[in-house]
C-alpha cells in the first residue's frame, strides 16, 4: 500500500513539473501576442486586479485569513511584490521592449545558478558536485537553444537587463519565503501576493496613464488568459512545487521554460528551430534529470526540512508567542543537524 501511494505522489509530482512549466512558458508568450498594440502596464493590471478580486472574496469565504500573524502577512506582502509585481513587471517590459521571448527566458533560465552559488549557502543547503553538473549542463542546453535569437533582436543592449532583474526578484522573493518557518496554505499565500502585486500595478498605470483598458475582446482575453496560467496555475504550482521537490529540483526545473518557450516561439512566431535548438533541448533535459535524480537519491536536507515543518505544525511541541505570533520550534535547528548527519 506504501509502494503504490510512494508511485501515486511521483506521478502527482512529474504532473504537476509538467503543467508548471507549460504555464510557466505561457507567460513569455502571451506578453509577447498581447502587448504588441497595448502597453504592458496596462495589461498587467488587467491580468492582476480582477484575479486579486477573486481569490480575496474566497479566501474571505473559506477564512483563509483567520488567525494569520501579522508578521508572516507583512512577509509575504514582501514576497508579493518581488515575486508577482517585480518579477512580472521587468519580464513584460523586456518583451515588449523587443527582446526575443527565448531569449527572455534564457537570461531568467540563469536563476538556478544564482540560487545554488549565492541563495543555497544563505538557506543552508548543499549543492553537490553531481548537481552542479547538472546544472551547468542545463545551463549550456539552455544557451544552445536561444543563442541563435539574441542576435536577431532589436532591443537596445540596455534592455537585456529587464530580464536580469525579474530574474533577481524571483530570488529575492524565493530566499524570503525560504527563510519563513510558517507554511501557510497556497490560497492564503496567492491571494496576499496577487492583492499586491494588483495595488502596486494600479498606482504604476495611473502614473503612466496607462490604466484604461481598450475594448478589443482579444485583449480581454490575454488578459483571461495570463491571469490564469501564468498567474493563478504557474505561481500556485512554484510555491507548492518549492516545498514538495526543494529548492534545488524547482529551479532545475526552470531550465526547461527557455527551451519550451523557444519552440512555442518557433511555432506561433517564425522563430528559427535549428541543429543547435534541438541539442540544446537534450543537453537541457539531461541536466534537469541529473539534478533531479541526484536530488531524490540524496534527501538528507528535504528530510530535514520535514522534521522542522512538523516542529512547526504540532501545536505540542511548538512554543507560540502571543506578542510576535512566529512560531517557533525549540529543536528544530538541532534535529536538522541530526537529519543531514544521518
Amino acid at each position: 500500500m506504501s509502494k503504490q501511494i510512494g508511485v501515486l505522489s511521483a506521478v502527482v509530482t512529474v504532473l504537476a513539473s509538467l503543467a508548471f512549466v507549460a504555464a510557466w512558458s505561457s507567460g513569455f508568450v502571451i506578453a509577447k501576442i498581447a502587448t504588441a498594440d497595448v502597453p504592458a502596464a496596462t495589461l498587467l493590471v488587467w491580468r492582476f486586479a480582477p484575479l486579486a478580486v477573486v481569490l480575496l472574496a474566497v479566501a474571505s469565504a473559506t477564512g483563509a485569513f483567520r488567525g494569520l500573524p501579522r508578521v508572516e502577512l507583512r512577509r509575504q506582502a514582501v514576497i508579493g511584490l518581488f515575486a508577482q509585481f517585480g518579477y512580472c513587471a521587468f519580464v513584460y517590459a523586456a518583451v515588449g521592449s523587443g527582446i526575443a521571448t527565448g531569449a527572455t527566458a534564457l537570461i531568467d533560465a540563469v536563476q538556478p545558478l544564482v540560487v545554488a552559488t549565492l541563495v543555497g549557502p544563505l538557506l543552508g543547503l548543499r549543492v553537490r558536485g553531481a548537481q552542479w553538473a547538472g546544472l551547468a549542463l542545463g545551463a549550456v542546453g539552455v544557451a544552445a537553444v536561444v543563442g541563435s535569437q539574441l542576435g536577431g533582436s532589436t532591443a537596445p543592449a540596455a534592455a537585456y537587463l529587464l530580464p536580469a532583474l525579474a530574474m533577481a526578484c524571483l530570488i529575492v522573493g524565493t530566499f524570503v519565503e525560504r527563510r519563513s518557518e510558517a507554511r501557510l496554505p497556497v490560497l492564503t499565500i496567492m491571494t496576499i501576493h496577487v492583492s499586491v502585486g494588483a495595488a502596486a500595478l494600479i498606482v504604476l498605470a495611473v502614473a503612466t496613464g496607462a490604466l484604461v483598458p481598450p475594448a478589443d475582446p482579444q485583449f480581454w482575453l490575454a488578459a483571461l488568459l495570463s491571469a490564469a496560467l501564468p498567474s493563478l496555475v504557474a505561481y500556485s504550482l512554484y510555491w507548492w512545487l518549492l516545498r514538495r521537490v526543494g529548492i534545488t529540483a524547482l529551479n532545475a526545473l526552470l531550465f526547461l521554460v527557455a527551451p519550451t518557450t523557444a519552440l512555442a516561439g518557433t511555432a506561433m512566431f517564425g522563430e528559427p528551430l535549428t541543429g543547435w535548438t534541438i541539442v540544446g533541448f537534450v543537453l537541457c533535459a539531461s541536466g534537469v534529470a541529473l539534478v533531479l535524480v541526484f536530488d531524490r537519491a540524496h534527501p538528507p536536507v528535504a528530510a530535514a526540512a520535514k522534521k522542522i515543518d512538523a516542529r512547526v505544525n504540532d501545536p505540542h511541541l511548538a512554543v507560540v508567542s502571543p506578542s510576535t505570533s512566529v512560531v517557533r520550534p525549540d529543536h528544530a535547528p538541532r534535529e536538522a543537524e541530526e537529519a543531514c548527519r544521518r
